[in-house]
């Protein structure tokens, strides 16, 4: 449509692509590893609730933003005990996590959305540089050091290594359980940055903001060429992978198509790039 390429769409574009971009580098990281993190949907939507709810009390935004961050990394460490020491599937702790979250927050909020009465904070999100929203180098400031992270350190290593085959990476001398904490304290910190970009964005603190996001990421990370059953991703390729997706559901948007069809293109996206995969693993 005419709309489309319009400076307007295209800077809204950005700030909506954002946001999902930061949520599949994280989910990358628990999916190199053989994982799955189902939760990150609805972390979002709580650490809105937390830095709704902070900024409110009178905190500082400088604090509130640093103690919601770090209620994603305990989250992650949840995670991380609950694969680790009790054996569960990363699907179940990660499930069952998405759904006591959410309803951590109702309560929290007793249903309602929470407006947070900070401009300056809103105003953030608003903002551009260089003609750029701030959002979309918020993205840039996670890549780089997410980039360096997976692919020239020793720590990127181990997450592979543990993804193809977690016994011989144990046998090679690498931290299994450490690193499986790192991946998702890693997804867990960067779902609650996100959830502060979001609450910034929309001004409301509200525990049902971010479902679907975990479906989401999942897809961007899976166009971007990462395999879910572990040991192949990047960081490069959720970010594309995400745009593609941003771009797919706003020309969906301008050419009104219900937001529910967005949902099955969505779904039907990942089962047959995992389809593809699949066949391309057997065939090695």
């Amino acid at each position: 449509t005419p709309s489309f390429a319009t400076t307007l769409n295209i800077t809204n574009l950005l700030r909506q692509g954002s946001l999902i971009a930061i949520l599949a580098v994280g989910q990358t990281f628990v999916i190199i590893t053989g994982g799955i993190d189902l939760s990150v949907g609805a972390v979002v939507g709580f650490t809105t609730v937390i830095v709704a709810l902070l900024i409110n009390a009178g905190w500082p935004i400088w604090a509130a933003v640093l103690i919601t961050l770090l209620a994603g990394i305990a989250i992650g460490l949840f995670h991380g005990f609950g694969i680790v020491k009790m054996g569960l599937p990363p699907f179940i702790i990660t499930l069952a996590t998405m759904t006591s979250l959410r309803g951590i927050g109702l309560l929290m909020t007793n249903g309602n959305s929470i407006s947070i009465n900070s401009d300056p904070f809103q105003a953030f999100s608003r903002g551009s540089l260089l003609g750029i929203p701030y959002l979309f180098w918020m993205v840039i400031l996670v890549a780089i050091p997410s980039y360096v992270f997976l692919h020239h350190t020793r720590w990127g290593r181990y997450l592979f290594s543990v993804g193809s085959n977690a016994e011989a990476a144990r046998l090679s001398g690498v931290n299994v359980p450490r690193t499986i904490f790192m991946a998702y304290i890693l997804s867990g910190l960067l779902a609650a940055f996100v959830g502060v970009l979001l609450a910034s964005r929309i001004g409301i603190g509200n525990p049902t903001q971010g479902d679907t996001y975990e479906l989401q990421a999942i897809a961007s990370s899976v166009i971007g060429g990462t395999s879910l059953f572990g040991a192949i991703g990047s960081v490069h390729g959720p970010l594309i992978g995400s745009f593609i997706l941003s771009t797919i559901n706003n020309g969906a948007n301008l050419l009104n198509v219900n937001t529910f069809w967005q949902r099955v293109i969505t779904g039907l996206l990942i089962i047959v790039i995992v389809y593809f995969d699949g066949l391309r693993r057997r065939g090695k």
